[in-house]
């Protein structure tokens, strides 16, 4: 066990998460950001300024180099682990760079657009001794430890249907989401589709291991460069012990204002989680009824769970854990949206595995 030790934190690259996951390196109590990198000149001091918490730049002025080059960023000897929140069809190109220089890897979610792509990172990391984890924040909060304890205790009975729906309407700051196909990782099933697919998975799951889908029939709506702007779809999870159906209904788009739910409906009653993307201020809300009529809603404290987050990892690597988010979880997801894509494509069945 290492006590009082603080892992040193790069950013590879000054994408618009940085708002959440910049301060939360610099808050988590054992984690310290000690560089951040951009391709473009003067961005990465630019992010660094408009993005810490008020005090760190006045306090810290010399503590974060600030680099217009990324490989820099990734041959920075003082560099123990790596944020990587680059393109889409970019994760895994830097984050095989990043580790096979013995690096850590925090990846922004999706790890990669191909389930060989994540075969790929998984060797390299075995290989070069390192940690490496997909960027799902929101599996930090401490409400989604309560719907799972709530759905395990068999209040709500056996699990036959999840819901799951994300959304924000698309503005033009955020335009360069759509601005090339989904081949190259772009449109909504890449962006926010993978909240969708990985909380149908764990909410069929038990004892914190996700569920895995065989089928998935989807819908969408295409751009013209072949982004995906509104997807909808149903995933087949079989069958239960009683021969009864698991379905796992879920809608994700950029025309609809924000939205992050998930709802589980079992034999005895539902539960639901109000917002799974919430804020560092926000009172999460999730509630429950039952056949009998007896409903409740709880409320949680604030809680950051980009900063629970940045903490997990940092303590795996510290002491020597094993990430929650796995590599098998990882490559799960990859093959269900890429199955998910397929179905929606070709307008069709698609089976899964």
């Amino acid at each position: 066990m290492i006590e009082n030790r603080k892992l040193r934190w790069g950013i590879l690259g000054a994408a618009r998460v940085n708002e959440r996951l910049l301060p939360a390196i610099i808050e988590a109590s054992n984690s310290q950001l000690v560089a951040i990198a951009s391709r473009r000149a003067g961005a990465a001091k630019a992010t660094l300024e408009k993005y810490a918490p008020l005090g760190f730049i006045e306090k810290h002025a010399n503590s974060v180099q600030c680099y217009d080059n990324l490989d820099a960023l990734i041959a920075d000897k003082n560099i123990e682990a790596i944020y990587c929140p680059m393109a889409n069809n970019e994760h895994a190109i830097w984050a095989l760079k990043a580790i096979n220089a013995g690096k850590h890897v925090l990846i922004e979610k999706p790890m990669a657009l191909t389930v060989a792509a994540i075969e790929a990172i998984e060797a390299a990391a075995i290989k070069n001794k390192v940690k490496v984890m997909e960027g799902f924040m929101y599996r930090f909060h401490p409400q989604h430890a309560r719907v799972q304890e709530i759905v395990e205790s068999g209040l709500i009975g056996d699990v036959l249907s999840v819901r799951t729906s994300y959304s924000f309407l698309m503005r033009p700051a955020r335009m360069y989401r759509i601005a090339a196909g989904v081949e190259q990782g772009g449109g909504a099933m890449w962006d926010i589709g993978p909240y969708a697919i990985h909380s149908l998975r764990w909410c069929f799951g038990r004892d914190g291991t996700p569920a895995e889908p065989q089928s998935v029939i989807a819908h969408a709506k295409f751009n013209e460069v072949g982004a995906d702007i509104v997807t909808s779809g149903v995933l087949d999870f079989g069958q239960d012990a009683e021969g009864r159906a698991r379905f796992g209904h879920f809608d994700i788009s950029f025309e609809r204002s924000r939205k992050s739910e998930y709802e589980i409906i079992g034999t005895k009653g539902w539960v639901k989680c109000h917002a799974a993307w919430v804020f560092q201020n926000d009172v999460p809300v999730i509630s429950w009824g039952l056949e009998d009529g007896k409903y409740a809603e709880e409320r949680f404290a604030p809680s950051n769970h980009f900063n629970l987050e940045i903490e997990h990892f940092s303590d795996c690597v510290l002491n020597d854990k094993q990430p929650h988010l796995t590599f098998t979880d990882a490559k799960a997801n990859c093959r269900a949206i890429e199955a998910t894509l397929q179905s929606a494509a070709n307008e069709r069945l698609i089976t899964i595995g």
